[in-house]
């Protein structure tokens, strides 16, 4: 039986180190040069450029395990969009979340016409069922796309205020992107902060529990089984240091 090449096939530095780097950096509000340093901290001497390298390679293949390892999403969309700035540049961030918050797909792009939310439309529906309830603001490109794609011409579409800032799901949303893009000092290449914000979204969200609902014993017992699940994911057989 031929023996499936490990995930970290050819990298010098070990699991450990490697899922702890791209962890911190989807999970926390850090640069790269901070990871640097606390990895210097910990005996480990490796360059921000690695960590970046690192990040590119295993952050998207992490994200779709976060995805598909997580409980079914809800059967209601709540869609909404926020603008960025790319070097001078307005875009559009689509973001789809269910009724627990849980976000389902984002989309970085140019327009906000009915092209842009039947293209969003699509992606969503690629990796998740169809659901029963779909909440958008009163963006008049959302019906009109919906009604274009068969799957959607029979689900429920609820309208909000935009102004009201009623849809508070994807309203939520926004915070972490807009918080991570502060620390960044903002997005600067579309195709990279596709990358990134596709990454950041699941795999901030497997770690980031709703702590103010749960007791504190709860909450340590929930986020041990998430650090479990994610040494399941990153391929590491027993529990790693506790340097890491």
């Amino acid at each position: 039986m031929k023996k499936t090449k490990s995930l970290y096939h050819g990298h010098r530095f070990p699991a450990s180190v490697i899922s702890c780097a791209v962890r911190w950096y989807f999970r926390f509000q850090l640069s790269l040069r901070d990871i640097e340093e606390l990895l210097v901290e910990r005996g480990v001497i490796v360059t921000y450029e690695t960590i970046r390298c690192w990040c590119d390679k295993f952050g998207a293949g992490l994200a779709r395990r976060v995805k598909a390892a997580r409980r079914k999403p809800g059967s209601t969309w709540h869609l909404d969009e926020m603008f960025v700035t790319l070097r001078g540049e307005p875009y559009l961030l689509w973001r789809a979340v269910d009724e627990h918050g849980t976000e389902l797909d984002i989309l970085l792009q140019k327009r906000r016409d009915e092209a842009a939310a039947k293209r969003f439309f699509k992606r969503v529906l690629r990796s998740n069922l169809v659901p029963r309830k779909i909440v958008t603001d009163q963006l008049r490109s959302y019906p009109a796309a919906k009604a274009d794609i068969p799957e959607l011409v029979s689900v429920k579409h609820v309208f909000v205020k935009a102004a009201a800032r009623l849809n508070n799901r994807a309203e939520n949303s926004h915070q972490p992107t807009r918080e991570r893009e502060r620390r960044m000092r903002g997005f600067r290449d579309p195709k990279r902060t596709q990358q990134f914000l596709s990454c950041f979204g699941p795999i901030r969200q497997h770690f980031a529990l709703k702590r103010h609902l749960l007791r504190a014993s709860l909450y340590r017992k929930q986020l041990a089984a998430r650090f479990v699940a994610w040494r399941e994911f990153t391929e590491q057989a027993q529990n790693p240091s506790t340097g890491f």
